[in-house]
């Protein structure tokens, strides 16, 4: 048998150590079990499923108690805090913490989890043989996951991000009791911001996906809710600049237009039409200029 940390493994009770604890062994190797990590009603000649790990000083040990992952199984494991140096502690309920290395989370800051964010992990070992957390990938989380009904269209619900990516975010939307959720993604046109890993939102379904019954949603009101809440920015944008006037329009660029409003292209225009449909804006040269009317409130 192979004695590796991460993994459950059924052992006798070979001896008892005081002060120290039990040693177990596989007939081969033994592994000290110690009295922290038992419930002392044990004795030698006993078989026991434990867990094996490594304690602080990298020797190999046992725990009667059991995580919430092992090896080669996904778990959302919440952030507990966060070292400067070495990464991100996870809370995996053995009293102890797994480390999240920096190397294993996104380079952008702001796409790294926060204290109180769960992340979606996968147990792992470094170089040493230490265990680690990786964030799990869509090839650890897809078997895990179920099929949206069409019915979820245009609906609401949670989601936490496992991927957050500059031109698009990847999350699991809850799906109740069903498997772990639906595996979604929310395109950049459809963020309100920048979302980052272990993130919880709620958002919009939009398109449920026939071939594999995944989704995209939107962070945004639906079109004629949004329509009403983009003209307002745009005429608050207006109302704060000297005469009344901005450098857009719906010639302006998508990229422009997503960088300083927030919304795509396609939004802004609709917005557009509705103020100048109400005799509130007019555009002039690629300028778009508030009704003189409206300057003098």
């Amino acid at each position: 048998m192979n004695m590796n940390a991460g993994t459950l493994v059924n052992l006798e009770v070979a001896r008892e150590v005081p002060p120290n604890g039990f040693f177990l062994t596989d007939g081969q190797q033994d592994v000290l079990l110690p009295y922290a990590e038992s419930n002392r009603q044990i004795k030698p000649g006993d078989r026991v499923e434990v867990f094996l790990f490594h304690d602080t000083q990298d020797r190999l040990m046992a725990t009667m108690k059991r995580p919430q992952l092992l090896l080669g199984e996904v778990a959302l494991l919440e952030v507990v805090d966060i070292h400067p140096r070495f990464g991100y502690f996870l809370e995996m309920g053995l009293g102890r913490n797994l480390l999240l290395p920096y190397r294993n989370v996104p380079e952008l800051e702001t796409l790294r989890p926060e204290v109180g964010d769960k992340v979606y992990a996968t147990l792992a070992h470094d170089r040493q043989g230490r265990l680690i957390a990786k964030l799990a990938t869509e090839e650890d989380l897809a078997p895990l996951c179920v099929r949206a009904p069409s019915t979820w269209k245009n609906q609401y619900v949670r989601a936490r991000v496992y991927k957050p990516l500059q031109m698009g975010t990847f999350v699991i939307c809850d799906a109740g009791v069903l498997g772990y959720g639906v595996i979604g993604m929310i395109a950049t046109p459809e963020r309100t911001r920048l979302l980052r890993v272990g993130e919880e939102i709620e958002a919009r379904v939009v398109f449920v996906r026939e071939e594999d019954g995944r989704v995209n949603l939107s962070m945004r009101l639906p079109k004629e809710k949004g329509r009403d809440e983009d003209a307002e920015r745009i005429l608050a944008v207006l109302k704060e600049r000297q005469g009344g006037a901005m450098p857009y329009s719906d010639q302006t660029p998508a990229d422009t237009i997503l960088q300083r409003f927030g919304i795509s292209k396609s939004a802004f225009k609709r917005a557009l039409g509705k103020l100048m449909k109400e005799g509130l804006v007019y555009q002039k040269e690629n300028w778009t200029y508030l009704k003189q009317e409206e300057t003098q409130d």
